[in-house]
């Protein structure tokens, strides 16, 4: 992966001082507490939507390195799946745990992400992440909503259900198809969704830091460690497996290992109250990942790059 430690460093620091300033911000009640919930909102169902289907519209779909990352995406998702199955399994987890623990492990901050890969590999490198997301989100989604729900049963219309309104999911098949149509983004309307676009990722930055909650770090310090090690370590390291044993080339590889890599997403914990999960553990899981990514992410990068 060529890619130096200082570049990654120059790529990753102000990303992780916008999550800081917003902490600090909403700390000090700036702008209003009614401000961030709004904020989230605007990001998550129309700037971030914007991105990814701007990106996905004009990605090079013909990339001979294409089906070898999702190959490589899929595999690494199918053995972290695996691995948490057994540990429920062993451990007899309820679904409210199952769920969280679920959602610390595979889930990730795509704002973050996305941000990191941009600040790495340009317009390229964000094209190539967001074919991965048009993968990854709908699947890790499909996987959260079952294991909290494992133990009541879900209709398949119930879990489908909303994967299917998802706005980032549906961004990715437009754009998808708008790539395939071969229309393109005609009439200024490119330049429309750049400015969305650029809007997204600071703005989504500020409310990861806005929605930090050291206050819920008490009470499950085992189960935050151990949750929290598996994420930013473990599985980034059998991603990294998965990349050499499916042979992609450096930047595929570099993306992969950083989306598996990330911290769990801020939303995990909104879809953990709304099906009953434990949102006390979620929360912890959420703040201390993403403290803890300021410190892991460029180890992990750099030791994979040595």
């Amino acid at each position: 992966m060529d890619v130096s430690v200082i570049d990654l460093l120059l790529a990753l620091w102000p990303l992780f001082a916008l999550i800081v300033a917003g902490y600090a911000l909403r700390l000090r009640g700036f702008p209003s507490e009614a401000f961030w919930p709004g904020a989230e909102r605007l990001n998550y169902f129309i700037l971030f939507p914007a991105l990814l289907f701007s990106s996905l519209a004009r990605a090079p779909l013909d990339n001979p390195a294409l089906p070898g990352l999702a190959g490589a995406v899929l595999l690494a998702l199918g053995l972290g799946w695996l691995a948490l199955l057994l540990g429920k399994r062993l451990r007899g987890w309820p679904a409210s745990r199952f769920g969280a623990i679920t959602q610390g492990t595979l889930r990730f901050n795509t704002y973050l992400g996305l941000a990191a890969v941009g600040s790495l590999f340009g317009e390229q490198g964000l094209a190539m992440a967001a074919l991965m997301l048009a993968l990854m989100v709908p699947t890790v989604n499909v996987m959260s909503v079952w294991s909290l729900t494992a133990e009541r049963g879900l209709s398949a219309r119930g879990l489908l259900l909303p994967i299917l309104k998802n706005p980032l999911i549906l961004a990715c098949l437009a754009g998808a198809l708008v790539n395939l149509s071969g229309l393109g983004l005609p009439g200024g309307s490119d330049r429309l969704l750049a400015l969305l676009a650029a809007a997204s990722l600071p703005l989504g930055l500020l409310c990861v830091g806005a929605a930090l909650k050291p206050q819920e770090l008490g009470g499950e310090i085992p189960a935050l460690g151990w949750n929290s090690a598996a994420r930013l370590l473990l599985v980034p390291l059998m991603a990294y497996a998965v990349a050499r044993v499916t042979g992609l080339p450096s930047m595929e590889t570099t993306i992969l290992v950083l989306f598996f890599a990330l911290p769990t997403a801020p939303t995990a914990y909104v879809l953990t109250r709304q099906l009953g999960g434990d949102s006390h553990l979620m929360a912890g899981i959420i703040t201390l990942q993403t403290l803890l990514a300021a410190a892991s992410l460029p180890l992990i990068l750099t030791l994979l790059n040595g």
